[in-house]
């Protein structure tokens, strides 16, 4: 499936790859490492073409476990109807007994997890005590809210197993064992864990041949995929195993200036016929409006003051000023008021003659 999609991986370039990164980790670990058993994870960093459209989970399966003995894996399950927390505990304990399950180290129901581990420091600490975390599908959709973002941002949010399976041992063994990679719809870079330090070379190689095939299937993308894949660990430099070529580039080129299938080309026509058209009505409504303006819009001259009429000979006469004479005629009884005063001041000058 790899090669059909243009991922063809060299084997012996992998394995010096995986060689010369495992040289490296144990020269890492004999001079900084506090433990023995102290492993480092290796990855697989994949680059791709273009950022996907979707987001997107990819289960890998591996052939070889990517996991050691000594990781701690807890269990969510929901709360059993007419039972306690401890009783829900041994029930689940002695289920994963009797289906021959080894690999759980502790068992969390649901109602525990709302109420003991409900502070912050307690889901940092449970987020800190183990390894991996695994959940009954049937409450998965209810532990985002109780966990909390850490779980997210250190990429330990719990996977989902289906506890009523027939093949509870071999499901839960697949997906401790295997891995996933998440595949955003904000980058083109993604990477997945795919083995140990503790691991051979040829298990390495094997299991990056078989994450590199199941990520090429499963990827919901068109055309070519990979750009470039490196392997690395936590403390190295990302070394490539595989990088493209640009041939698909020119196959595009070609592809984009060959000549259009018949359906295209009337489709093209179609829409060049429709654009002219447009085109020419628009062009018709500018001359019409054109026409129209001189009838509608009357042309105007520039701005002065008009100039003031002149009266008419009624208007002047109208508005002349009345002569004094003409003036309203005072009343007699004023007019003889006024001759008396006269009198009497001419009558007060005349002397006496005795």
């Amino acid at each position: 499936m790899a090669e059909e999609k243009g991922v063809a991986l060299d084997r012996a370039q992998v394995k010096k790859a995986v060689q010369a990164l495992q040289a490296f980790l144990k020269t890492k670990s004999t001079s900084d490492s506090l433990f023995l058993d102290d492993t480092q994870q290796i990855s697989l960093l994949f680059t791709l073409w273009k950022i996907p459209k979707v987001a997107q989970t990819i289960r890998i399966p591996l052939p070889h476990g990517q996991r050691s003995d000594t990781d701690e894996v807890c269990l969510f399950t929901r709360d059993e109807p007419k039972m306690t927390a401890e009783q829900t505990q041994r029930f689940y304990k002695k289920l994963l007994e009797e289906r021959g399950v080894k690999n759980i180290s502790e068992i969390i129901p649901y109602k525990v997890l709302k109420t003991e581990y409900k502070p912050y420091e307690a889901k940092r600490r449970l987020l800190g005590n183990f390894d991996m975390f695994l959940s009954d599908d049937r409450v998965r959709r209810l532990l985002p809210s109780h966990l909390g973002k850490h779980f997210y941002e250190r990429k330990k949010e719990p996977l989902s197993v289906n506890l009523q399976s027939k093949h509870l041992a071999r499901d839960i063994e697949r997906v401790i064992q295997g891995t996933s990679l998440k595949v955003n719809n904000k980058g083109c870079c993604c990477m997945a864990r795919v083995a140990h330090s503790g691991m051979t070379a040829d298990e390495v190689t094997e299991n990056i041949e078989a994450a590199v095939q199941t990520v090429v299937a499963k990827l919901r993308m068109k055309g070519p995929v990979m750009k470039i894949i490196h392997i690395k660990s936590q403390t190295s430099v990302a070394l490539p195993i595989y990088s493209s070529d640009l041939s698909h580039l020119d196959a595009q080129g070609s592809a984009e200036k060959s000549p259009q299938t018949p359906k295209k080309e009337g489709k093209a026509k179609k829409k060049k016929t429709e654009d002219v058209k447009q085109t020419a009505e628009g062009e018709e409504k500018k001359v019409e409006e054109d026409d129209e303006i001189p009838q509608l819009v009357p042309i105007t001259t520039p701005s002065k003051k008009p100039k003031l009429e002149k009266p008419s000979k009624k208007k002047q006469l109208e508005k002349a000023p009345k002569p004094a004479a003409a003036k309203k005629k005072k009343s007699p009884s004023k007019l003889n008021k006024k001759t008396k005063k006269t009198d009497s001041k001419v009558k007060r000058k005349v002397p006496k003659v005795k």
